[in-house]
């Protein structure tokens, strides 16, 4: 059986992502720092005796100490802070029909997949979308905006709901949640790091050195130098990148399965496949959803004119598979179409 066919693989594989995200994450920093330390050593050991010598590697040490803490602090807030990035309020006394009706859905398909009921949401944003978050089962929270509950039928809202869940119950939430604050915590970094180059001079700073200096030591250590010094400075402005393609694809890989995931819930995929092409049409511009958390979105806000595509550039940087192509497969299972005949289909 494959690994996306087990539930209980899927979740064990989503946890060694984690902590290998987290390892990674850490390494990295440390590359960026102890790397900085040997490349300063080098363009101050022979700076004059009373000019600065850098031998100690503060940076190396600081930026992993800083990894760590961002790793940490990623895991313990993550979930407040993509809530709170989205200003969604918490539904905690519905008074409203539609609050009265997403609150039932959200018991109903609690129960149809043996879960705890998550905290429930509401986003002030006309865009019609819905996304989950959550270190594990018992702690989930599900968030839904005001558009989606103002477009979407009750069997389509419950359709949403239920793939909400299913990220949840496959333990997608604990891996994006934390990849979405990392990312975030790696992009400020990454600007600030940019405007340290860009506008605050000299990065390496140092003592000024003779000609003298310069010219004694050996020309292929010096071109090893610049090599190794391009290759640092590539490093911080792409990480914001590497780490935003990471989450690409960790996001594309688990929307097929949600999307099964709620067709077993429902028992009704033709629902989930009329809500995700009212999301696909909707034209309300997203206001509170960006950002970390537009990949945990059941549709990307950010990127549409990607995720409507197919593709070599669609695979690459959409955030979800072409919604075209979720919908014909949710309607092969509802037998409206072809397995055959879908396109991009194995």
């Amino acid at each position: 059986m494959s690994e996306s066919g087990n539930l209980f693989a899927q979740q064990e594989a989503n946890r060694r992502r984690s902590r290998r995200l987290v390892i990674g994450f850490i390494l990295f920093f440390a590359w960026l720092g102890f790397g900085g330390d040997f490349i300063f050593y080098e363009y101050t050991k022979g700076a004059a005796p009373g000019a600065y010598h850098h031998v100690f590697p503060v940076f190396g040490i600081i930026l992993s100490i800083i990894a760590a803490s961002m790793a940490w602090w990623a895991w313990t807030t993550g979930p407040k802070r993509v809530i709170w990035s989205t200003g969604a309020r918490e539904l905690t006394d519905p008074e409203t029909p539609q609050e009265k009706q997403l609150d039932n859905v959200v018991e109903e398909m609690a129960v149809a997949s043996g879960l705890p009921k998550p905290k429930i949401w509401i986003i002030p944003d006309a865009d019609p979308n819905a996304l989950a978050t959550g270190h594990d089962q018992n702690t989930s929270s599900i968030a839904v905006t005001q558009g989606l509950l103002d477009l979407c039928s009750r069997d389509e809202l419950q359709a949403v709901v239920a793939h909400e869940m299913g990220h949840i119950k496959n333990l997608d939430v604990r891996l994006m949640t934390q990849l979405a604050a990392l990312v975030g915590a790696v992009t400020l970094i990454g600007d600030g790091v940019g405007r340290m180059m860009f506008y605050g001079g000299n990065p390496l700073g140092g003592g000024r050195r003779s000609s003298s200096d310069r010219d004694s030591r050996g020309g292929g250590n010096g071109i090893l130098l610049v090599i190794l010094l391009v290759f640092w400075i590539i490093s911080w402005i792409l990480a914001p990148i590497i780490m935003r393609l990471m989450a690409l694809g960790v996001s594309r890989d688990r929307e097929y399965l949600a999307d099964a995931m709620s067709a077993q819930f429902t028992r009704n995929p033709l629902s989930l496949a009329t809500a995700l092409g009212k999301i696909e049409d909707a034209d309300a511009p997203t206001k509170s959803i960006k950002g970390g958390a537009a990949q945990m979105c059941i549709a990307d806000p950010t990127g549409r004119h990607l995720n409507s595509k197919e593709g070599k550039l669609a695979e690459l940087f959409g955030t979800h598979p072409p919604m075209a192509l979720r919908i014909s497969r949710l309607k092969a299972m509802g037998y409206q179409t072809e397995p055959g005949a879908i396109a991009g289909s194995r």
